[in-house]
């Protein structure tokens, strides 16, 4: 049986100094993120990835006159299949099952993060970055992505990272960033990681070069933005008829990046009138399942990003987003059932999930963190008749593998943990 989180609201003041004290880098980014959005766009000629926004950016075709005030890095291929998993909704006896499959977002390296580096590695070449740090667990989805991306939008990459359970997936993560020859910095643990992020930036100038440094998963207002227009291309995809208007969205929630997008977005879709979003009818609800722990994945918390996301929403528009906290918290259920033993961590819960889409032909979980998800949306599938929908986080491409002396270049510690064997 899954359980579900829906009272630990705390009013406005209280979460937002919680914010401030359980955001790993509420201290050191919160100027530098203000002083980004009045710099004019500056154009990374050395790059492959065009400057602004293209049509397929579903932000872009609703508010047009963003272009002028939001850089963009164009990364994935939009949009993103709804794909109808008739044999698992078979298999299971219950719901409609559906998938959103970002995991084919990039040939190079998708699942959701592509979404959020589009609107972050346009900010940081429009702040005239050199580098760009993604910084998370040795295995951080997160920072696969951002190197594999990075040299697209012209620029350099470099990763901090902290120790986490081992496991194969977690291992293939790491491989596939060294190959790409970024910076690697090991942190002892994660408490240290807002003083290695401001060393970075300090670092960087020293050299007369400028570091941008992301929070793990990029979790902020700039990072939402990505999620935010995945989830108002799915209100095109309902409008158009390629698929029904959900009741229910299910994904993995980690840095809360995509989770508060995605939630933000539903509104913005609502007030745009489109998809599930038509008027008097019930939006979604956003079923995010744990594979982080309290207080990073608190409902609260979730629900704080997507409405900072909204207000910033607002203030690029010029103009209000009638859009409350409220209203965003009463539309996320936090599902807690399967974050098992730890973060990183396998659950035999999982790895059935994983095998039963895998035999059904669905797309590619990773044991331990969409594979959680996966098990909870096999839950809530099985208890309705209504359609439900997948949010596929994990990519689908073929990961590319360090040489062994790329390995032989790391940090002892990290070396050590790539190397050993997983239990």
């Amino acid at each position: 049986m899954t359980a579900i989180i829906a009272d630990d609201d705390v009013d406005a003041h209280t979460l937002s100094r919680a914010d401030e004290l359980i955001g790993l880098i509420g201290r050191f980014r919160g100027k530098y993120e203000q002083s980004l959005r009045h710099l004019s766009y500056i154009y990374y000629s050395s790059g492959v990835v065009a400057p602004t926004a293209d049509e397929s950016v579903a932000l872009f075709r609703h508010f047009g006159g963003l272009r002028a005030s939001l850089p963009w890095a164009n990364l994935g291929d939009w949009p993103t299949r709804v794909d109808s998993l008739e044999q698992l909704s078979r298999d299971v006896g219950g719901a409609d099952i559906w998938v959103k499959r970002e995991d084919l977002s990039s040939a190079i390296y998708g699942g959701n993060k592509v979404r959020t580096l589009e609107a972050i590695m346009g900010e940081a070449c429009a702040a005239g970055a050199d580098y760009i740090w993604a910084t998370g667990a040795y295995g951080s989805n997160h920072a696969v992505a951002t190197v594999l991306h990075a040299g697209r939008a012209g620029l350099s990459s470099g990763v901090a990272l902290f120790p986490q359970p081992r496991s194969i997936p977690a291992r293939e993560n790491l491989s596939a960033m060294l190959s790409a020859r970024p910076d690697v910095i090991n942190v002892a643990n994660v408490v240290g990681l807002p003083f290695v992020m401001a060393h970075i930036r300090r670092r960087g100038q020293r050299r007369g070069q400028k570091h941008y440094v992301m929070a793990p998963g990029a979790a902020s207002p700039a990072g939402a933005f990505g999620a935010m227009s995945a989830a108002i291309e799915l209100a095109d995809q309902v409008e158009a008829g390629t698929c029904p208007a959900f009741k229910r969205i299910v994904l993995a929630v980690g840095s809360t990046c995509t989770t508060a997008g995605i939630l933000a977005g539903i509104h913005v879709a609502a007030l745009l009138g489109i998809g599930f979003g038509k008027p008097g009818a019930p939006l979604p609800t956003v079923n995010a399942v744990r594979v982080t722990p309290w207080p990073v994945t608190s409902p609260a918390r979730i629900a704080w990003l997507a409405y900072k996301t909204a207000q910033r929403l607002s203030r690029l528009l010029g103009e209000p987003v009638d859009i409350s906290y409220r209203s965003l918290r009463n539309s996320l259920q936090l599902i807690t059932d399967d974050y098992g033993s730890g973060y990183g961590m396998v659950t035999a819960r999982g790895v059935r999930a994983a095998d039963a889409f895998a035999r059904a032909g669905g797309p590619p979980l990773d044991i331990v963190y969409s594979a959680k998800s996966g098990a909870a949306l096999l839950d809530l599938a099985r208890a309705t008749s209504e359609p439900i929908l997948f949010w596929a986080t994990k990519s689908s491409a073929p990961l590319p593998s360090a040489t062994d002396g790329q390995v032989g270049d790391l940090p002892g510690q990290v070396r050590r943990w790539l190397l050993d064997r997983v239990l």
